[in-house]
């Protein structure tokens, strides 16, 4: 990894409630640079122009088709895969731009050619993650335990699509850490210290 402290790139990869969002907005507020997130869905809705309902459909599950106009009738097409190509421009743009967080959307293998790029993976124990949801959405225990256990195999099934390998892969990632050890706040912290002992 070639870190360069004037234009910091991480990424951040995370299980379901284990606050990679979170976390990922204190870190890039410390920092002071851009953090992306659903916003980058935005992004491509603007360079497609389609409907952001579609886009996110298409941004969730693999082999969503849309249908488009052309002198001989209607044609379909997989949008899942022009989400994935608009996505992939979009964040290589966006981390040449300045220095940012982007919060999922498999962007530690969308920006795999570059070697100044910090890519992390957030992660928790499922019990902690069913009581964060608990609080943040409130809603009871069984109910959390579905969010988590849904959004886990949505997000697995989207990056092996895209990756053809498990979201916590260590391969790819300079740093996987449990978020239930020091807490949101204090992950946020240490990350930013590992951020400024890498610049030194």
């Amino acid at each position: 990894m070639n870190f360069n402290p004037d234009h910091v790139i991480i990424t951040i990869g995370c299980e379901y409630g284990a606050g990679g969002p979170q976390i990922g907005k204190m870190l890039a507020d410390a920092l002071g640079i851009e953090y992306y997130d659903r916003d980058l869905v935005d992004k491509v809705v603007n360079q497609l122009g389609v409907s952001r309902g579609l886009v996110e459909q298409a941004d969730q599950k693999p082999n969503v088709q849309y249908a488009f106009e052309t002198s001989l009738g209607p044609r379909y097409a997989n949008l899942s895969n022009r989400v994935i190509f608009t996505q992939s421009e979009v964040i290589n743009d966006l981390a040449d731009k300045s220095s940012c967080v982007i919060i999922g959307r498999s962007a530690n293998y969308l920006l795999r050619e570059r070697d100044d790029v910090l890519d992390l993976f957030l992660y928790a124990p499922k019990s902690v993650r069913i009581e964060s949801i608990m609080e943040q959405d409130h809603v009871d225990a069984k109910k959390a335990k579905e969010i988590v256990e849904y959004n886990d195999e949505l997000n697995h099934s989207r990056h092996k699509y895209i990756t053809d390998t498990h979201r916590g892969d260590r391969r790819g990632r300079d740093l996987l850490l449990d978020t239930s050890l020091l807490g949101w706040d204090k992950t946020a912290k240490y990350l930013l210290t590992l951020v400024e002992m890498l610049g030194e």
